[in-house]
């Protein structure tokens, strides 16, 4: 839609106020989030996000040809959420060493990865110097990869194991071969939804805290927040808005990934997981909120492929990577592939009506596809 047709639908739908602040670049606050939440007309809402979306990125989406990597599932934080994690004796439990980490990389050197995303679980069993030597192995077996490891969950505890501070482990992990950190472990910022669904995790000022000092250190990151599960909308936008304003701080944020939420074989089986009309008006609301945030993901593996293609028309202008062998979401039930191919990610976003562009992890264009016919 064209911004005077946006203004006439937002105004039929009570959003005009809303709309002619966002078009003219003025920055909206937590009483228009909540409205945005609640406004029946999710075209509306949908087409204010493109709006701003395309005047950043035109009809450019973004990808990246990536790896994942858990390197244990071991984990002490027992999340009410996740169906990832597994107790050391428990079936199923793993943890790999460095050398059969790098072991997963070298497996893949004939394919073009420019980025593994490393992440695991709280394994108590682990000491400051496995981190370490777990980022100069996969270094060493690609030295050219992008190493993207650690969310400020596991980076809380690293500190904890160095006995040192923040600033300097990051100076460690840095030297090490850590590139940039991927922002999970946020959750849902509402000290609420803590204390219920994960009480032994670190909360939202840490977090925050971490984030900080780690885009002080030089390494960008994304930002992320679970959602689906029993947060309320105010409670969403609380936690976008704790977002954009450490941004205002730092500009250390490359990315904010909304995670939709996925209950199958989790401690909250019996809610229902997100709809797709959720999934895109969160994705919408994210880019009318976070206008100091570069880039929305739609990330296919937990929204589904049809629902990231048509969240690229809801502000989402990224929708990760090729991935290969995500756990995390699988884990608690997803039902998209664990990988998909350069190829198949050029025609999905060229299905949806927008120019498929490969970006390395700091969003450096690696190659721009031919406009879709």
């Amino acid at each position: 839609m064209i911004p005077d047709l946006i203004v006439r639908r937002a105004r039929q739908a009570g959003l005009a106020d809303i709309a002619e602040r966002a078009l003219s670049g003025r920055r909206l606050d937590a009483e228009d989030g909540a409205r945005l939440f609640a406004a029946e007309d999710l075209a509306v809402v949908a087409a204010l996000a493109d709006a701003l979306r395309r005047r950043r990125h035109g009809d450019r989406a973004y990808f990246n040809v990536n790896m994942h990597l858990n390197y244990t599932n071991i984990c002490r934080s027992r999340c009410r959420f996740c169906a990832f994690h597994r107790q050391p004796a428990e079936q199923g439990a793993y943890c790999l060493t460095p050398e059969q980490a790098a072991d997963e990389v070298k497996k893949r050197l004939a394919d073009p990865v420019t980025e593994v995303h490393m992440v695991g679980g709280v394994n108590p069993a682990l000491p400051y110097g496995y981190y370490l030597d777990l980022l100069r192995a996969v270094k060493a077996a690609r030295p050219g990869l992008h190493l993207k490891a650690f969310t400020m969950v596991e980076i809380d505890e690293i500190v904890r194991l160095a006995e040192r501070p923040a600033a300097a482990v990051f100076a460690d992990l840095k030297e090490a071969g850590l590139d940039s950190l991927p922002g999970g472990g946020a959750e849902v910022f509402a000290e609420r939804v803590h204390r219920e669904l994960f009480p032994r995790k670190i909360g939202a000022a840490r977090w925050l805290e971490l984030a900080r000092t780690a885009h002080d250190a030089g390494l960008k990151t994304n930002c992320t927040m679970l959602y689906g599960h029993i947060e309320t909308h105010e409670e969403r936008v609380d936690h976008l808005l704790r977002l954009r304003a450490l941004q205002d701080e730092t500009g250390g944020f490359q990315a904010f990934v909304p995670l939709a939420f996925h209950p199958e074989h989790t401690g909250l089986s019996h809610l229902q997981a997100p709809t797709a009309h959720d999934d895109l008006r969160t994705i919408a609301v994210a880019r009318l909120l976070l206008d100091n945030i570069p880039h929305v993901k739609a990330y296919w593996v937990m929204l589904g492929i049809p629902v990231a293609q048509m969240a690229l028309s809801s502000g989402a202008d990224d929708i990760d990577g090729t991935v290969t062998e995500e756990r995390i979401s699988h884990d608690a039930g997803a039902t998209t592939p664990r990988s998909l191919s350069r190829a198949e990610l050029v025609r999905l976003i060229a299905d949806a009506g927008f120019q498929a562009v490969e970006r390395d992890t700091l969003y450096r264009v690696v190659r721009v596809e031919e406009q879709p016919a």
